[in-house]
């Protein structure tokens, strides 16, 4: 089909279909296949709308995509904020809605600035643009990015080289030059065979692994979220991990214990830590998930007891969830904006890392791991990361296994084990490949023991971090710039 017989409701449609398909190239479904599809489908009759109708057709994409991969958001807001269906409805309905800005205003622009010259290769530097306005505007939200499935595609390889988006950068490049050589062009489709064939030329591991093993336990608790924070379930929380770590203390190097594990602050739960590593092998190192406090604020962390030193403070923090953007105007209008839980304050400059066991462990609270810089930038200084995360707002939902991936694709970025305890799934030790190497069933209260290796060196991504891609996708931009009155006027 040409584009200048797609009719714009026919392009519309097919949006909403290319969301819908960007999320089965995602967990759990890993059909990876599907997101160069969609970006395909995006890309097929741009260059006949005009700016406003390439950013409707933007918005729709963003519709499809959130509205069936992202909108988890609804069980945080219904069943853990205390929120009636209908406002809980109409909440989720505006948080997909403004995300589906993002690639609205992204194709405006595209067809507000580029004409039709190598058009395939500006509408892919435009795309992943737009990946990195949304990862770091209004705080950021990296979810779904088109790079994140290929973890499973013959294009990892290509990770440890430039990140996430530099997988997103091939991704749409497959995308739109697949139109391209559907069209019976062969320049395109000689591309897309080079940008796949790459990946076998390149090293299959840029780190070195550590001969001694770490024996690791990853305790998940599978406590509840409701009465987590009463009195009866700080008392669940304890009699729960402390068995857990007692039954596992003799056999272990390092055990683990998710976000915010105790449902108190650092300086009511030190009493009850100490008495419990009193009891156990005093060369085993403890790390927990706990909540700090002094006089610079409320801090969610991670500290290190027993063989184990130091501390991490969460960095980026999730709004609505850790703090309360203008928390004047919106406090008191709905249950949900009505934090059970201080406001929480973000770390500020640079963190060691924390000391166990000989290993230095870099760490990501949550919500930090679907950061690749961030992550990244913890990786230079350790040997192994880690991730605690509290997944039991997203219930039986797309939402913990989507972060699970996220995780993965840290793991292969930096050639770095991957170590993530969560609350109640998916608990998992994800090797320096992105694979993953043990796992713990959602929904159960286990420990999860298993090895992980310490790495040495480091990959060219986290060296450089992101920016290469940044500018890679820009230069590919460039060419097409064309400020024809035409547009200006559109």
């Amino acid at each position: 089909m040409s584009e200048r017989h797609l009719s714009p409701a026919i392009g519309y449609l097919l949006a909403v279909i290319a969301g819908g398909l960007t999320t089965l190239s995602a967990a759990p479904f890993s059909l990876w296949w599907l997101a160069p599809v969609a970006i395909g489908l995006m890309y097929l009759g741009i260059q006949a709308l005009s700016p406003l109708q390439a950013a409707l057709k933007g918005w729709c994409y963003g519709l499809g995509l959130f509205g069936s991969g992202a909108t988890w958001v609804y069980i945080s807001i219904h069943d853990y904020g205390y929120t009636s269906m209908p406002v809980a409805g109409m909440l989720t309905a505006l948080f997909v809605a403004a995300l589906a800005l993002f690639p609205a205003v992204t194709l405006w622009l595209y067809r507000r600035l580029t004409g039709p010259r190598l058009a395939a290769l500006s509408f892919a530097g435009a795309w992943v643009l737009g990946e990195v306005l949304r990862t770091y505007l209004f705080t950021g939200f990296p979810w779904l990015l088109s790079g994140t499935s290929m973890v499973d595609s013959p294009l990892a390889p290509w990770a440890p080289v430039g990140g996430v988006y530099l997988l997103s950068l091939i991704t749409a490049l497959t995308g739109t030059l697949g139109v391209e050589a559907l069209r019976r062009r062969l320049a395109p489709a000689a591309i897309i065979v080079v940008l796949w064939l790459v990946p076998l030329a390149l090293p299959g591991q840029w780190t070195r692994q550590s001969e001694d093993p770490t024996r690791v336990a990853l305790l998940q608790g599978n406590l509840s979220q409701l009465t987590k924070w009463s009195a009866e379930g700080q008392r669940d929380a304890w009699n729960t991990y402390s068995t857990m770590t007692s039954g596992v203390a003799d056999d272990t190097d390092l055990i683990v214990w998710p976000e915010a594990a105790l449902p108190m602050f650092e300086d009511q739960a030190m009493p009850l830590l100490e008495r419990l590593q009193a009891g156990i092998a005093p060369d085993t190192a403890l790390l927990t998930g706990i909540l700090q406090r002094d006089a610079g604020g409320y801090f969610n962390s991670v500290i290190g007891l027993g063989n184990a030193s130091g501390a991490y403070r969460k960095a980026h923090l999730v709004p609505f969830g850790e703090y309360l953007p203008l928390e004047s105007l919106l406090r008191g209008v709905v249950a949900f904006f009505d934090l059970p839980a201080p406001t929480m304050t973000p770390a500020k400059g640079p963190q060691s890392p924390i000391q166990a066991d000989g290993l230095s462990i870099g760490s990501a609270i949550c919500y930090e791991i679907i950061f690749a810089d961030l992550v990244a930038s913890r990786a230079r200084d350790a040997e192994i990361l880690l991730t605690v995360s509290n997944d039991t707002w997203f219930g039986d939902s797309l939402g913990p296994l989507q972060h699970l991936q996220m995780a993965r694709l840290r793991a292969l970025e930096n050639g770095r084990y991957v170590m993530r305890a969560t609350s109640n799934g998916v608990t998992a030790i994800i090797d320096d490949q992105g694979h993953i190497t043990a796992r713990a069933p959602q929904f159960t209260a286990t420990a999860l023991s298993g090895e992980v290796y310490a790495m040495q060196g480091t990959t060219p991504f986290t060296r450089t971090g992101s920016w290469p891609a940044w500018l890679a996708a820009t230069l590919l931009v460039l060419p097409g710039l064309s400020l024809s009155s035409r547009r200006r006027k559109a």
